[in-house]
């Protein structure tokens, strides 16, 4: 029996976006449908099966919300996203009263655009069914982390997952969740940082019909969404300090109350949190609830970066050298290619690397990718490559002599050369400048 192809229909007047949503959805083993304006895509929409639509704001004939409201009146059940360059919170409450399941602005990041879309369709890079395979690596600090989620997955107290951005923290949170005792119930991710103010409570909590306009339904909210599974909070640093305080309440007492209930309902939900900033710092300078935080943080969990997974870089580069592989054809790396790309940082971590390959793959033009094709970006050196690059290679007192001539001519260019405001910059007095500069010959 061969495999249903999902089916996507992109709405937008220019031409060059709907080119560069249809490439990128075809790389993903989607078909690929566009129209050009509201009344050509009600019209596909009217005759053909589709299983997501992406459409743009604003049209010459209209607005997508006008197409999101098509799908709502025709009783079509196709999830659908707004894509917009003209971003509001007014907008985005007005596509989500419409229907819309997610706003993006433009200009889009494809990476945020594949995300959404596996998210809806459960497909990843080429078509296929996405793995359960979360988390693989041999080195000792992927081993630790699975190691800690296998602890984790058996309490059912908070975790709180932190690590830059890229990491892998919500692939870590539905680890958990997935060796839990609640595996069989919802996992519900949430981005902090994507929903207008203006809409938190009604999508944390959800509310009755009436509530306010455009309520014409009663609609669950996130915890509702999630009850006896697990709810998962990710970037929480960024919830305003207002529903910082509705979320403590909800976690101790387990009770949420719609907007326009009069009464509460209680919820089993298991709360597990992440961010890329440091939650302990925004807590001691007021930037964060500090009994949200001391309710968050009960279990915590450090996601390596990938400059720590250094072992591990050789197979995740070929897991995605994988994903992106058609059936006529694998891309591979020269020699060159695999030993730049094992020296690099990576600062973007995982998110960057499958980045990096996706776009060489595609500057390469065959099958072959080469160092130019990877395009990567130079890493200012940290202290401690500095130091090892020193490794005995002169005198020590030179060494440290050029490195206090450089500092020093560095905060002199700052400041035109004002020795004062120069020592300053330095935390040196003037004196000593003077000194320091004598003593190197600085004129």
């Amino acid at each position: 029996m061969n495999k249903k192809v999902l089916r996507v229909l992109v709405v937008d007047d220019e031409p060059d976006i709907r080119e560069l949503l249809e490439l990128t959805l075809i790389k993903m083993g989607l078909e690929v449908v566009t129209a050009g304006n509201v009344g050509e895509a009600t019209a596909r929409l009217a005759r053909e099966p589709f299983d997501l639509i992406l459409t743009d704001m604003r049209m010459p004939d209209g607005e997508g919300i006008e197409v999101v409201q098509f799908i709502a009146d025709q009783s079509l059940d196709i999830p659908s996203a707004i894509i917009t360059a003209y971003g509001s919170t007014e907008s985005a409450v007005r596509a989500m009263k419409a229907g819309a399941f997610d706003y993006l602005s433009k200009p889009i990041s494809l990476a945020q655009l594949r995300t959404l879309v596996k998210s809806v369709l459960k497909v990843e890079g080429n078509g296929k069914p996405l793995s359960i395979e979360r988390l693989v690596g041999d080195s000792a600090a992927m081993l630790e982390v699975r190691r800690m989620v296998d602890k984790l997955a058996r309490s059912q107290a908070a975790v709180y997952i932190s690590g830059e951005s890229g990491t892998g923290k919500e692939q870590a949170a539905r680890l958990i969740h997935e060796q839990s005792a609640r595996a069989e119930r919802p996992f519900v991710p949430v981005n902090c940082g994507a929903i207008p103010e203006t809409l938190m409570e009604s999508e944390f909590f959800g509310y009755r019909k009436g509530a306010f306009t455009g309520a014409d339904s009663d609609r669950d909210g996130f915890f509702q969404q999630a009850n006896g599974g697990t709810l998962f909070l990710d970037e929480v640093a960024d919830l305003p300090l207002a529903m910082q305080v509705k979320l403590l309440r909800a976690i101790q007492e387990k009770k949420v109350r719609k907007l326009g209930s009069p009464q509460e309902e209680a919820v089993d939900v298991r709360i597990i949190c992440a961010t890329h900033k440091d939650l302990a710092t925004l807590a001691d300078t007021g930037q964060f609830r500090q009994d949200l935080y001391y309710r968050l943080n009960v279990l915590p969990l450090r996601m390596p970066p990938l400059r720590e997974l250094r072992d591990d870089i050789p197979r995740f580069i070929g897991a995605l050298l994988d994903r992106f592989a058609t059936p006529d054809n694998r891309p591979r790396l020269t020699p060159a290619a695999v030993k730049a790309m094992l020296a690099y940082n990576y600062p973007g971590n995982f998110r960057e690397l499958e980045n990096i390959l996706e776009r060489a793959i595609a500057l390469a033009g065959d099958d072959k990718v080469d160092v130019l094709d990877l395009q990567l970006t130079p890493c200012p050196q940290s202290d401690d490559e500095q130091n090892a690059e020193y490794a005995g290679s002169e005198p020590l007192q030179d060494f440290l002599d050029r490195v206090e001539r450089e500092a020093i001519l560095k905060a002199l260019d700052a400041t035109r050369f004002n020795r004062t405001q120069a020592a300053k910059l330095l935390g040196l007095t003037f004196r000593s400048m003077r000194y320091r500069m004598d003593r190197l010959g600085i004129k």
